[in-house]
């Protein structure tokens, strides 16, 4: 098949990820395969030389920007028009806020090709003020009438999605968002050199949080939560791992509160690099405002790490309190310490949990799984052309 996946931009981050995972997983499985991305405009790193690895056929749309231009946004969508009807695609296959309503947009004008779109988090939800989040919500029920299949990261997700009008429940297929789970696995060794990269002491507990440095990924809230955890374990070191437009102001946050050596900042560290810095953690802290199906979560998981997150948007589907972490109310603090502290108190609690989140995990993450389970969604809306059906109970197959 012919298969176009477009993306707003290539940084450093899970959508991303995702996507060059597929794309690369489609190529294999023979298929022919164009990425289409928008260029990197801040500090968040690039996943280009992944992308051009995968074997897809890259091509870099400039107009497509991720905030919101209505002039620019309509070239994007021009121009995503033109590099459709070049490519002639079986599917076309959009991701992320952006892109995903500016292609489906794009995608509607031209032939006979069918609309996938994931999503990797909501594009209107509870961080944006009134009209942001309307003018989002009515884009996706727009989009939503000419999307053939959605693939949804989290349950979660075809639930918003439902419950906001964007289309019927039988459109949309959960497929949890695949990683290179071999590369992930406890070492001893590798615990041991990047703990004192970091100056932090095998008695140490570290508790670590990878997130772009950036609004709504709850630095806010870790702060508010970091004076309790201190004083109540006072071992405790935190480690932040990844870059963003916000890091000037975190840092002078953490030196107001006295807090700033208790803190290591990694800066922006290569994917690949994200294994080995696991293993450095005690316990994987995520407290991001919203969300898909956390990755971070995952690849703590899978290094036999104990996650504490609030309990929104595809956290639950990961997280098992007293099984593989703890869940605390969403933007609750205090609670949030409280979990924190103890599991930090806790080393058997922090193993079994660990132990039983890599083995959740192994399997449900696989990328291999994600991209299989992708290629049916496409192989299926093509029978449904051939018998001239519609793609009604698609999810249900």
């Amino acid at each position: 098949m012919k298969i176009v996946h477009v993306i707003t931009r290539l940084i450093i981050g899970g959508a991303q990820e995702n996507t060059v995972l597929t794309c690369r997983g489609l190529v294999d499985r023979g298929h022919e395969v164009t990425l289409v991305a928008g260029p990197e405009t801040g500090p968040e790193g690039s996943l280009w030389p992944q992308a051009e690895a995968s074997g897809a056929n890259l091509i870099k749309v400039d107009s497509m920007r991720r905030a919101i231009r209505p002039i620019r946004d309509w070239r994007a969508v021009r121009d995503l028009r033109r590099v459709f009807r070049d490519v002639n695609p079986d599917v076309v296959h959009s991701h992320s806020s952006k892109a995903g309503i500016i292609a489906r947009e794009a995608a509607r004008a031209v032939g006979e090709t069918r609309i996938v779109h994931t999503i990797h988090g909501m594009s209107f939800n509870r961080t944006q003020s009134g009209f942001p989040r309307w003018l989002y919500r009515a884009l996706e029920r727009r989009a939503g009438r000419v999307t053939d299949a959605f693939v949804s990261v989290a349950d979660a997700m075809s639930n918003q999605a439902v419950e906001a009008g964007i289309a019927p429940r039988e459109r949309f297929t959960t497929i949890y968002s695949g990683m290179e789970t071999d590369r992930y696995a406890p070492s001893a060794a590798c615990r041991r050199r990047v703990r004192q990269e970091w100056g932090v002491s095998d008695g140490d507990i570290v508790i670590g949080t990878v997130a772009r440095l950036f609004e709504n990924k709850g630095y806010e809230e870790v702060m508010a939560a970091m004076p309790d955890v201190l004083r109540r374990v006072p071992q405790a070191k935190f480690v932040w791992v990844g870059d963003g437009a916000q890091r000037g102001v975190y840092e002078r946050r953490l030196t107001q509160m006295g807090l700033r050596d208790r803190v290591h900042l990694t800066g922006l560290v290569p994917p690949d690099e994200v294994s080995n810095l696991m293993n450095g953690f005690d316990i994987v802290l995520h407290a991001s405002r919203w969300e898909g199906l956390p990755r971070a979560l995952v690849q703590g998981f899978l290094a036999e790490k104990p996650a504490v997150s609030f309990d929104n948007d595809g956290a639950p589907e990961v997280v098992f309190p007293n099984e593989t972490g703890m869940l605390v109310p969403f933007g609750d603090s205090a609670r949030l310490a409280d979990a924190v502290v103890e599991l930090a108190l806790d080393e058997n609690k922090r193993m079994t949990f660990g132990r039983c989140g890599r083995v959740l995990c192994l399997e449900r993450f696989d990328w291999q799984r994600m991209v299989e389970q992708i290629e049916e969604i496409y192989q299926m809306l093509s029978l449904k052309d051939r018998s001239g059906g519609g793609t009604e109970g698609i999810a249900d197959q």
